[in-house]
């Protein structure tokens, strides 16, 4: 009798045994497949955000081959100016040596590439760098880049604050022979955002700190004046 009931009991022991293993099987392939749902779940939202970030990026017309740029001239000398539309000192170099860049592009001396970059976004409250450049996106695809920037530049708002609204960067617009509604349309759809943010990558890529910065063929203009923007195009185009 004692021998059968300890037959009984071993034989209990085992199929507790069994079943709690049964158990720890299931728990462990429960979690591998939680685990596997997690990680397509992840790499499709990496696959999503790369294709946003990197893949149909809306390119402005008169953008240069990398779409990093608008292309004003065609002279034999490249001048890439990288501009933040919140930035004071870019406004003052507008201001002041703008004037020496459009006549280098009538004069046929010079191929310039603008590079309206998004840098100063932490000194506004809306993000106003980015609103702005690609409000020049805008303009650019309505072949009224130069014009709505030297706008942007005079109608600058202080750091720290808002900005203009998209409603006064359409009146700009209007200001400069662009239809309102249209301009309107763009900045509401953000069609140039994403360029933006192309335009500001590769800058800092190519080692762009501050703005504004003037590349002459390549090398860095040393002294931002007429005189000196005219000099260093001269000493490159010989």
């Amino acid at each position: 009798m004692s021998s059968r009931k300890g037959r009984k009991e071993a034989a209990r022991v085992v199929r507790e045994q069994m079943a709690r293993e049964r158990r720890r099987k299931r728990t462990l392939w429960a979690s591998v497949a939680a685990i596997a749902v997690l990680v397509v779940a992840g790499l499709i939202g990496w696959s999503v955000w790369s294709g946003q970030r990197s893949g149909e990026v809306t390119v402005p017309t008169g953008a240069n081959g990398d779409g990093t740029g608008i292309v004003a001239g065609s002279g034999p000398v490249t001048v890439d100016i990288y501009e933040d539309f919140l930035c004071p000192a870019c406004k003052q170099f507008d201001e002041s040596v703008g004037p020496t860049v459009d006549r280098l592009i009538s004069e046929g001396k010079v191929r310039v590439v603008y590079h309206p970059v998004a840098y100063l976004n932490r000194f506004s409250t809306t993000q106003y760098s980015t609103r702005s450049s690609a409000a020049s996106g805008c303009a650019a695809e309505n072949g009224r880049f130069r014009e709505y920037a030297k706008r942007l530049f005079a109608a600058q708002p202080a750091e720290g604050g808002t900005g203009l609204s998209d409603d006064q960067l359409a009146d700009l617009a209007a200001e400069v022979g662009m239809d309102r509604n249209g301009f309107a349309a763009c900045l509401r759809d953000g069609t140039f955002k994403p360029w933006t943010d192309r335009v500001t990558d590769e800058a800092s890529r190519a080692g762009i700190t501050g703005t504004p910065t003037v590349l002459v063929n390549g090398e860095e203009l040393a002294e931002r004046s007429p005189e000196g923007l005219t000099a260093a195009v001269e000493a490159a185009g010989r």
